[in-house]
């Protein structure tokens, strides 16, 4: 990324973060669970009406974060909703509490509620993408990948999966080599939860289409995604690569703002039935 090109995307952060999403109808904290953190954020374009949804996973290392921080929704939502579609944004519960595979199967039960209860907001279930960055991208790309995980909350198919720069798709890999503090405590030292909680060994015939965006910037997860493509492409699973010269903060605020790379994941999601 230049210079200029960080300024301007700095530049038009900061004036994301200043506004709301315009024309938004926004119900906040909607209840999929009885945990305090089984809550999701639904964005809606102004009178919708059979729209859309892209359900967003935050990224936080498995144990922060939240569906509220200003780069997780306000340019996704505010651009989403331009287009016509709606945008949820979903907390689970978080480490220690809840290991990554307590935490898709929280995803999982938000991802079934979204789908009850979409058609009395106006929108269409059946057009439905799931979405997650970092530590929500190894979430989400657990229930893409094994769509069966889902359906055991209750969830029915979604049309695609958007996985924004993670470096476990590979999970039982990644943890044998050398990894960080933030993995060990998510997923310990146990290889049979290292296999159980990992995309790449769940990948199926079954999995969803994918999009995987990987930032040049960190050769583990650029490294990750190349191998997850190469996998699935051997297991007859759609999977498109987008490999970009973003930092993996920048991977997540970026998203909405205008340019290739929000352009890229749109001509994704339209492909697929959401847009």
């Amino acid at each position: 990324m230049t210079e200029l090109t960080r300024r301007t995307l700095l530049a038009g952060l900061a004036a994301f973060a200043a506004l709301p999403a315009q024309g938004a109808t926004v119900r906040r904290d909607v209840a999929y669970g009885p945990d305090p953190l089984h809550r999701y954020d639904v964005y809606l374009p102004e009178s919708p009406s059979v729209v859309p949804l892209v359900v967003f996973m935050h990224g936080g290392g498995w144990a922060f974060g939240d569906k509220g921080n200003d780069t997780v929704w306000k340019a996704k939502s505010a651009h989403y909703n331009a287009r016509g579609i709606g945008f949820v944004s979903v907390n689970t519960r978080l480490l220690p509490e809840a290991d990554p595979m307590q935490q898709a199967a929280d995803l999982a039960r938000a991802l079934a509620h979204v789908q009850q209860t979409a058609p009395g907001w106006g929108a269409d279930p059946s057009r439905l993408a799931l979405m997650g960055h970092s530590a929500g991208a190894h979430l989400v790309s657990l229930l893409g990948a094994d769509p069966g995980l889902a359906r055991r909350w209750g969830a029915s198919t979604w049309r695609a999966t958007v996985a924004l720069d993670t470096a476990v798709f590979d999970t039982e890999r990644y943890m044998a080599r050398k990894p960080s503090r933030i993995h060990r405590r998510a997923f310990g030292t146990s290889r049979a939860f290292w296999q159980d909680a990992s995309p790449y060994a769940r990948l199926g015939a079954g999995a969803t289409p994918f999009l995987l965006v990987a930032s040049t910037k960190r050769p583990a997860s650029l490294s990750a995604a190349r191998q997850f493509a190469r996998a699935a492409k051997a297991r007859k699973v759609e999977a498109e690569l987008y490999e970009i010269n973003y930092s993996h903060a920048a991977i997540n605020a970026a998203l909405g703002m205008p340019g290739p790379y929000t352009d890229t994941v749109d001509a994704f999601l339209s492909r697929h039935g959401v847009g």
